[in-house]
């Protein structure tokens, strides 16, 4: 079911009910495939806690594109999280106001065959196999609601640009330290066949300790391979160095140039794939 299918009737948070039922076999088959090429290279390169919450959520993986209300039955009782459908890409606000509310949205559409290796906006594959299991890990859940609270702040202060940042280097395409060494957990990365090697094991990308104020500083590109990423030491960590009010910190990067997609800084932490 493609992008360009009119949704039904939306509500005013961009919602609207959505019976996977509609779904054609050839949805289905795109599915599995992406599975089954996605979980062998996962394996060793995506941190135990997706891992395990891949496992929890083992309805994600079974057969095709599984049934979102199941799903949000599931993490509701593991983490008091639920998923909202919409139809695709939604204005910034009203995504944060349903992260903020512990509603994730999920968009409907997914990727045609032509279109198995790269997209340009998020599609059902990205968001329910990406995203939605690390949701189980109450850590990882709350910092997620944890974001959207400060991020509907950082809108209101006109600091829109730099809360987008962390999102796009934590859960987007963040990476964590671990006694094995280097894994993924940023659902673009676990999402990506090519990504998911790429950011492990190619030489060319920056890999540098989480640094709050350097990574908003930091512009990314949306529509190629990651040049830097950022790495936490748990998920712990994550959410506790962002647990502060921001204000201060919006008011003192302002004042500071940004940050190139590839430029490496006075103080960076560069990290191997070695475990540290």
């Amino acid at each position: 079911m493609r992008a360009d299918t009119h949704p039904p009737d939306m509500r005013p948070d961009y919602t609207f009910d959505f019976d996977p039922r509609q779904y054609g076999r050839d949805d289905h088959a795109i599915w599995r495939f992406l599975c089954e090429r996605q979980k062998p290279l996962l394996k060793d390169r995506a941190c135990k806690e997706y891992l395990k919450a891949l496992e929890d959520l083992s309805i994600v993986t079974e057969g095709g594109i599984p049934d979102f209300r199941r799903i949000s039955d599931l993490l509701e009782k593991m983490t008091n999280w639920r998923l909202v459908v919409v139809p695709g890409l939604i204005p910034g606000r009203m995504f944060l106001e349903h992260l903020s509310r512990r509603r994730f949205p999920v968009t409907w559409w997914i990727r045609g065959r032509e279109q198995t290796d790269y997209l340009k906006e998020p599609d059902v594959f990205h968001d329910l196999f990406g995203h939605v299991p690390l949701l189980s890990n109450p850590v990882f859940a709350d910092y997620l609601q944890q974001f959207g609270l400060g991020a509907m702040k950082a809108a209101a202060l006109r600091a829109g640009k730099y809360i987008e940042r962390l999102y796009w280097f934590t859960v987007e395409f963040g990476l964590i330290n671990t006694q094995e060494g280097l894994r993924i957990y940023g659902s673009g990365i676990v999402s990506s066949a090519t990504e998911s090697v790429y950011a492990l094991e190619s030489k060319k990308p920056n890999r540098i300790g989480f640094d709050l104020l350097r990574m908003m500083r930091t512009r990314y590109k949306y529509d190629d391979l990651q040049p830097t990423y950022f790495v936490i030491d748990s998920f712990e960590q994550l959410f506790e160095e962002t647990r502060p009010d921001f204000t201060d910190y919006y008011a003192k990067i302002r004042d500071l140039p940004e940050i190139g997609e590839q430029e490496t800084v006075p103080g960076d932490r560069m990290i191997t794939g070695d475990a540290m």
